[in-house]
């Protein structure tokens, strides 16, 4: 395990991110499905957000590459998704973030949005860490659910050494036998000891990964408890895949948060952040 370094502060637009100043939240659908279910999701969670001084970054993907049947929905591709992408930074004023699956689509999706994330099943991949850290933008890796959080101090150093200019690690559970994700709150710390602003996706963390047979199972009841108990130990920001109706959603219905629970659900974890770092939110 690392020793702990100094808590940096990573910008993503206008917001600072900082394991030690008012937590962001990061949220919309898992892939985007169409123009105006992003712009109806990003609208609805600003307002909220503004509401409950909450900085606000908009996240869907273009692609899910790592579906678990050939037959399931993957999005818009590149283009389209990317298109899509602007059109919420511009239309609604708030950062955007999106994942990318293969090195040569860095620079393309790094002009686009503000913070390019690296999914959890690439977080190793040598190429595709060095292609993000090029890109000049801040990157968001997701802990590949086969690794130890200590291991993610490699993933740090292969960026740092390829001049990544902010860096946030997100925990997304690890594996617990077959079919089944459970989270050790231990890796909150222990990623925050490897000196990055560490974002908790409550979300995939209660997925569970072709529950389904073709697709992928989840238990939503328990984002809120994960959320809770991870903002309580100080953490940079939240990750919430939400949608107007998940049970309909064409990916990861079954883990989403209904977007009509996000306000109350934001609201108790707001509570929490601010008990927990207290004047410290105080920015600067």
């Amino acid at each position: 395990m690392t020793s702990h370094q100094p808590a940096p502060t990573v910008s993503v637009g206008d917001l600072k991110l900082a394991n030690h100043l008012p937590l962001v939240l990061i949220a919309g659908p898992c892939v985007i499905e169409s123009a105006s279910l992003c712009l109806e999701v990003a609208h609805a969670v600003k307002e909220i957000c503004q509401h409950l001084s909450v900085g606000y970054i908009f996240k869907s993907s273009f692609d899910k590459a790592n579906r678990s049947s050939i037959h399931s929905y993957r999005g818009l591709g590149l283009k389209e998704g990317l298109s899509v992408l602007a059109r919420v930074r511009e239309e609604v004023g708030v950062p955007v973030t999106t994942d990318f699956h293969l090195p040569e689509q860095a620079a393309p999706v790094a002009e686009v949005v503000d913070l390019i994330q690296v999914p959890a099943f690439l977080c190793r991949q040598t190429d595709m860490l060095v292609a993000a850290a090029g890109t000049g933008k801040p990157v968001n890796v997701k802990k590949g659910q086969f690794l130890s959080p200590w291991e993610m101090v490699n993933v740090v150093e292969k960026l740092r050494e390829s001049g990544a200019k902010g860096i946030l690690l997100t925990e997304r559970g690890s594996s617990f036998g077959y079919q089944n994700l459970v989270v050790d709150m231990r890796s909150l710390a222990v990623m925050k000891g490897l000196g990055c602003p560490v974002v908790m996706d409550a979300t995939h963390a209660v997925q569970r990964p072709g529950g389904l047979g073709r697709a992928s199972g989840g238990d939503r009841e328990f984002v809120l408890p994960l959320s809770l108990s991870a903002v309580a130990q100080g953490i940079a920001a939240l990750f919430w895949e939400v949608h107007p109706d998940p049970d309909r959603a064409l990916s990861d219905g079954p883990n989403m948060l209904p977007l009509g629970e996000v306000e109350e659900a934001l609201s108790r974890v707001v509570s929490i952040d601010r008990v927990v770092k207290g004047a410290s939110t105080e920015d600067g």
